[in-house]
């Protein structure tokens, strides 16, 4: 057992843990209000050209609007054309009157927006709107792709450095830069302090899971995994009421990003990774660091009895197999059984993250109040993480992940045969989908940490959720596809999830099996043993 037998004498899931979980979630809760916020702080108020007329303020129907403003087949104005020069004719016609022949040109004076529901946003900010439209999905995909960079440089890093240092950091860098984005002065500088703000999350996610996994015993791991979870559904509520109650996208921004600095300075007491000190011969700094948490624990006695000697009798197999090794990237692809691990993990982390922010970002489609549809998308997740966490506990990981995705695929596929006139109808088959992903997100944070061993975890980490962030990138774009068939954004959306739920049937069951410390164990005959004996077991227990 090595590590485990360590922790499970100094108090297992003690005191210590629990603090140690509830100090690493409380970030979380903000996480989500970075990731979703353009929801809010890039809403497309109503908008149309701006005509220089007294009577024009505010106005967005009428006869008088007709003169100047045509008018599309379902009798609303447009919002991207005028005419060339008013038709006070017009003003005798019904609106169904055919007016194509007349000349219109684009908003050459500007736009006025109805500042009724959304009065401040990116999109009235920079008018990013008509021919300048396509710049709010860019801006969503810059920050996706922060947070890819994140991934890749967040995700080497720990393991060489440490989780610890990096977490910190990370934390830091999110305050300031969500509180530079803040006063950006232009559209510009808003995406690259955006793209420093994504890139400081995954510094964030990566480092919390790693700490949280690497200190916790094998049979809490799935409960702590889900209250973990639980506390990103629950951001998303607490977005809902920022924006509500902050209509203005700037004080929105700094809103969400002031409590990383309180984060930043409680994270200084959280200690290092012990098991990852150990196997990079940092010994007394990991014997230190157990000996507080065996104190707090109340097993001081246990603590005492922790010598540099019996940390390296206890894990001599995995110090033996770690040392001299330099490890890399491509030690997820070196060996046989870790590259199918992480080609089909790629799979899952791609897909889900894909079709997840694809539904998630694009609220106002469904023609609903973006407020009424955020809480019902982030309320789906609560039974569906509730229902993951059993499935993951007495069923396994591999049956949730495939039959998750899969089920999320045949639901996004559904919602092309629901009438676009049907807002409700097709609300309900999204968020159903919507929570098959959130159980898939639930359940792959867990199962990657399972798959790899201590010594490439934090690499594989980072490489499923670069995978995650590459899909996240893509996701916003893929709604443009839209232009050349309307259906085509909802096809690639399902289609994706569907084939990586294949691909993850191919994973192996990691319940009731210790955290791997070295590739070796991983490819070794016995580990895989270990992996048949949990998988029969688990048929046991569903044949009782």
């Amino acid at each position: 057992m090595g590590f485990q037998e360590i922790l499970e004498r100094i108090g297992g899931m003690g005191q210590y843990q629990i603090i140690h979980v509830i100090l690493l979630s409380l970030p979380v809760f903000m996480l989500a209000s970075h990731n979703l916020m353009q929801n809010f702080t890039a809403a497309i108020p109503k908008h149309r050209c701006k005509l220089n007329e007294s009577r024009e303020e505010g106005n967005f129907s009428g006869l008088w609007l007709h003169a100047h403003i045509p008018y599309g087949s379902n009798g609303k104005p447009s919002s991207c054309l005028r005419y060339t020069s008013p038709h006070p004719n017009l003003l005798n016609y019904s609106f169904t009157n055919n007016t194509s022949d007349l000349e219109t040109e684009t908003c050459l004076d500007g736009y006025i927006y109805d500042d009724s529901e959304y009065s401040s946003t990116i999109i009235n900010q920079w008018d990013l709107v008509c021919s300048q439209r396509r710049m709010r999905q860019l801006a969503q995909s810059i920050y996706m792709a922060g947070v890819l960079v994140g991934s890749v440089v967040f995700g080497g890093l720990s393991d060489k450095l440490g989780r610890r240092p990096l977490y910190i950091w990370s934390n830091l860098q999110m305050f300031v830069a969500g509180i530079c984005a803040a006063f950006a002065p232009n559209y510009i500088v808003y995406c690259v302090f955006r793209f420093l703000t994504g890139a400081a999350l995954s510094g964030i996610v990566l480092n919390s899971y790693s700490l949280i996994v690497e200190w916790i015993p094998t049979e809490n791991r799935a409960f702590t995994s889900t209250a973990t979870g639980y506390c990103y559904t629950v951001g998303q509520l607490v977005l809902v009421g920022l924006a509500f109650m902050i209509p203005n996208w700037r004080m929105l921004q700094m809103a969400a990003s002031l409590p990383f600095f309180l984060y930043f300075l409680y994270t200084w007491w959280l200690p290092e990774s012990s098991r990852w000190l150990v196997l990079g011969g940092k010994y007394e700094h990991a014997i230190k660091d157990l000996k507080k948490v065996a104190r707090i624990n109340g097993k001081m006695e246990e603590g005492e009895k922790l010598t540099v000697e019996t940390i390296k009798y206890e894990m001599q197999r995995e110090i033996k197999a770690s040392r001299g090794s330099n490890y890399s990237v491509l030690d997820l692809i070196k060996t046989p059984v870790v590259r199918r691990i992480s080609f089909c993990i790629s799979c899952t982390w791609f897909s889900t993250s894909f079709a997840y922010y694809g539904l998630a970002m694009d609220l106002q489609k469904f023609g609903l109040s973006i407020y009424i549809v955020q809480i019902i998308f982030g309320t789906v997740d609560i039974p569906a993480k509730f229902f993951s966490y059993f499935v993951m506990t007495y069923i396994g990981r591999r049956v949730l992940q495939a039959s998750s995705l899969i089920l999320a695929g045949i639901t996004i596929l559904v919602n092309i045969f629901v009438p676009e006139e049907y807002n409700t109808g097709r609300t309900i088959v999204t968020v159903f989908g919507k929570g098959c992903l959130a159980a898939s997100f639930n359940c792959v944070y867990l199962y990657t940490g399972e798959l790899y061993p201590t010594v490439i975890r934090q690499t594989g980490m980072g490489m499923g959720t670069m995978m995650a962030r590459l899909g996240g990138i893509v996701a916003p774009l893929i709604q443009m596809t839209a232009d050349y068939y309307s259906h085509l954004p909802l096809i690639i959306y399902s289609l994706c999830p569907i084939l990586s739920g294949i691909a993850a049937c191919f994973l192996p069951e990691t319940l009731g099996v210790p955290l791997p410390e070295t590739i070796q164990e991983v490819e070794s005959p016995s580990h895989k043993k270990k992996v048949s004996k949990s998988s029969e077991e688990i048929t046991l227990k569903d044949s009782i």
